[in-house]
């Protein structure tokens, strides 16, 4: 009888990568395989000779890149020295699921997932007198909680380093950086709020350049906390240890034993983020009310998709207010349950706004405060965004924890080669730290092409921008939208400029860099920087498309957006 193990592997950046992986796992512990679920980077990949069955489920990210915690695996795999046989013994199946942009994957995920049991029950049969456990059956959580004596805690600001780490600060071990400002950068009747805001990160070991990501680990607001912990009945000041159910499964990294209930909540659990189909799976076991249990069947079934997606999706609902909705099914969570039913917070990720070469041990960040209307009634806040936002550093003594990732921008080393920066809105952001360390290091030629709606009410940095101007050190082309009838993007400075910039581009070999909104600014931009090649430089169409794809794999033409 072949040894009944599966491993499956996933690269995830927003967590639907992760959430597949798990429900396969899931469905493996139904078909009783010893099933372990992991991240690609947190496995030793060295282990891999020794796998009989796995699954890759992998997303990907912005342009089509791997997500972050896959990123050391995939470099491993293309290692030219490693032997063309090495995995020749190994089973495994890959599923592909694109972005998170992609709304509805499960359409493609539920008929490839009954083929691939198809395949592997015909490879590693059931062994005799066992059955597939029905999904009727709740499995056991992944975790139990042992509630400990009161006495038995540390307090939760001895959770975070703010004495100088041992290592570099990374997600497992952030460094708790004291808000230094927290300015509000756009009018007051501006329609959004945007803040400029100051970390000191002195004595943490924290290098960056620019082009450079700060992550920072939000948290809940206390009153989402106090009302999760008064729907599901639990008091917030229980103290527990959790244990694995099963021996091998790891305990989660990012939490801290023992701990609070309500650091769990605070900390960990994901309460406002958008619940996936096997947050409603796992809740219809709980349910005790026919019609809220039948609801929950619903949105957990393969037909059931497309109402789960006007439920929760496209209004953006949030994990609280869906249990809100099921009153009766949400007070009777078993609280081990908590860590299979809610994702954990994931880290927000901040293009470094500042050159440590002008501000010495600092990070600068510009934060969009995220607001909006859905068809709910309360508006949608962004997490991260408004936790930030609600900071007072006059107010005392306020900790962040972060730490700083290599961004996918590299600006270049030779201090001769001209910079084209083009970045409406926040996507300023990594300019200025560019802008900042060529001005600290006396470089020119630096061009940057900034866009927003109103020169009085949202033009950041405005007058850090007009005194580099007036010193020689930049050019500067500002597209202003609502103050004139006709809107003005910068894809219209871009085409306004045609002649400076095939100078550039073709005389000086210059570089050049986009960054801000995703929607339709990177195409309509490429569409203007083409018709430039067109005009200025004589190419025909085909070849303007070929000199920005040459550009784009020299690494002479980078961008970063997001959605």
């Amino acid at each position: 009888m072949t040894e009944r193990r599966l491993l499956i592997l996933f690269g995830s950046q927003t967590g639907t990568a992760q959430d597949t992986a798990e429900r396969i796992g899931r469905e493996a512990k139904r078909r009783h395989f010893q099933c372990r679920v992991e991240a690609l980077d947190s496995y030793d990949v060295a282990n891999l000779i020794n796998e009989l069955l796995v699954v890759f489920v992998c997303a990907t990210t912005g342009q089509g890149d791997p997500p972050d915690n896959m990123k050391m695996f995939w470099r491993f795999l293309f290692r030219k020295n490693l032997p063309p046989t090495s995995l020749c013994q190994m089973d495994y199946a890959v599923l592909g699921l694109g972005d998170s942009s992609y709304p509805k994957p499960d359409a493609v995920v539920d008929p490839w997932l009954l083929a691939l049991w198809d395949k592997i029950l015909a490879l590693y049969p059931l062994p005799p007198g066992l059955e597939v456990i029905s999904p009727d059956v709740c499995l056991p959580p992944r975790y139990t909680l042992h509630y400990l004596a009161e006495d038995s805690l540390h307090s939760d600001s001895s959770l975070l380093q703010s004495t100088p780490p041992r290592t570099l600060p990374s997600e497992l071990h952030p460094f708790a950086a004291r808000m230094v400002s927290n300015q509000r950068v756009t009018a007051e009747s501006h329609f959004q709020d945007v803040r400029l805001i100051e970390f000191d990160v002195t004595g943490s070991g924290i290098t960056f350049s620019a082009g450079d990501v700060v992550m920072i680990q939000p948290q809940n607001c206390p009153e989402d906390v106090q009302q999760f912990c008064q729907l599901l009945r639990l008091d917030p000041d229980k103290c527990f240890l959790l244990k694995p159910t099963e021996p091998g499964t790891a305990l989660p990294a990012h939490l801290l034993q023992p701990c609070t209930i309500r650091h769990l909540v605070t900390h960990y659990l994901d309460i406002s983020c958008v619940p996936r189909r096997s947050f409603f799976e796992l809740l219809s076991h709980f349910s005790t009310n026919e019609l809220e249990r039948e609801k929950l069947q619903e949105f957990s079934s393969a037909q059931g998709q497309e109402e789960l997606y006007s439920y929760c999706n496209r209004p953006r609902r949030t994990t609280l207010e869906a249990l809100w909705d099921f009153p009766h099914t949400t007070s009777a969570i078993p609280p081990e349950y908590l860590l299979d039913l809610i994702p954990r917070i994931r880290p927000r990720a901040f293009s470094i706004a500042s050159s440590m070469l002008a501000h010495p041990g600092r990070i600068q960040i510009l934060v969009a405060v995220v607001r909006y209307k859905t068809r709910l009634s309360r508006p949608r806040r962004g997490l991260c965004s408004t936790w930030l936002a609600s900071l007072n550093p006059e107010q005392g003594d306020i900790r962040v924890p972060l730490w700083v990732k290599k961004g996918g921008m590299k600006f270049p080393a030779d201090p001769d080669t001209s910079v084209i920066m083009i970045g409406p809105g926040t996507g300023v952001a990594p300019f200025r730290a560019a802008i900042q360390e060529r001005v600290a290091k006396g470089q020119k030629g630096n061009c940057l092409f900034f866009g927003c709606r109103q020169k009085s009410k949202d033009f950041y940095c405005q007058a850090e921008w007009e005194e580099l101007v007036t010193k020689g050190f930049l050019m500067l082309f500002t597209a202003f939208s609502r103050d004139q009838e006709e809107k003005v993007y910068v894809q219209h400075r871009i085409r306004e400029n045609g002649r400076l910039l095939w100078e550039l581009l073709n005389g000086q070999s210059a570089h050049i860099y986009l960054a801000g909104n995703a929607k339709q600014m990177p195409a309509a931009v490429a569409e203007a920087l083409q018709s430039v090649l067109q005009l200025e430089g004589g190419l025909s169409p085909s070849e303007a498309e070929e000199y920005l794809s040459a550009l784009e794999r020299s690494q002479r033409f980078q961008s970063e957006t997001w959605s």
